[in-house]
């Protein structure tokens, strides 16, 4: 009896030793997970290639919207306007900018000689930007002589192809009005002489040009208060002094005279 509870026992023990050396065994002949992952697996490091940025959209340039130009009255431009039509020799009276009636005939002798429309109107922004503009004087389209318009009350002496004197005049009144004519110098009277039909009415270096009108004349008067600028005369031209002394001078016989225009 004894021996066959040793033998139950020795089997018990023997039993116990190749369980714990089966365990051991696994222990050491089972690959390792972690291990064998870190040597199979294939690398999850994310790649160092850098991707192309993307090109920026260019921001559109914005033009600025232009302001309206304002247009100045033509006031604005008066005083301007009378230096350059003096310097240019349109006379306009006192360069002061103030449009009086010297400065309007010279402003319609403008329109005229730029082949604008003939007024007596006062300053336009047509005329302020044609006389700022220029730099001087235009050349004739006619042949030389002298010329006279009612119009502007303007006489215009042209030498050559260039205006040598551009001048206020007077033309004959109501009732009195110069004839529209074109005629030629036939006589010349230098310094003062009484007129043959007006007593007491005195002319200064006149220069007749009508001979079926003998006592038509372009001449100077007593006092140049007396050529308005507006017709004034009796039939006659009336010309300042001392202008109409010079285009004496310069007038020989023979020379053309042309009246034309209205007032």
């Amino acid at each position: 009896m004894s021996r066959r509870r040793g033998l139950v026992a020795a089997a018990v023990v023997l039993s116990f030793v190749l369980a714990g050396c089966s365990d051991v065994a696994a222990s050491e002949t089972t690959p390792s997970p972690t291990r064998a992952s870190s040597s199979s697996s294939p690398s999850t490091t994310p790649s160092t290639t850098t991707s192309p940025k993307p090109t920026p959209t260019p921001t559109p340039t914005v033009k600025p919207t232009p302001k309206p130009r304002v247009k100045q009255k033509p006031e604005y431009y008066a005083l301007r306007v009378e230096r350059q039509l003096d310097k240019l020799g349109y006379p306009v009276g006192d360069i002061d900018g103030d449009i009086t009636a010297r400065a309007k005939q010279a402003l319609c002798a403008w329109r005229e000689t730029h082949g604008m429309p003939v007024s007596r109107a006062g300053l336009t922004l047509d005329d302020a930007y044609s006389v700022l503009n220029a730099t001087s004087r235009p050349t004739p389209t006619r042949e030389p002589g002298i010329y006279v318009n009612k119009t502007c009350q303007i006489l215009y002496q042209i030498v050559g192809k260039t205006y040598k004197r551009i001048v206020w005049i007077s033309t004959g009144g109501p009732g009195y009005e110069t004839p529209n004519r074109t005629g030629k110098v036939w006589r010349k009277w230098a310094g003062a002489h009484e007129s043959s039909l007006y007593e007491d009415a005195y002319m200064y270096d006149s220069l007749y040009f009508l001979k079926d009108r003998p006592g038509i004349a372009l001449h100077g008067s007593r006092v140049n208060s007396l050529v308005k600028p507006y017709p004034a005369s009796h039939r006659c031209v009336r010309v300042l002094r001392p202008e109409i002394h010079e285009i004496f001078e310069d007038t020989p016989i023979g020379t053309k005279v042309q009246i034309y225009g209205e007032y």
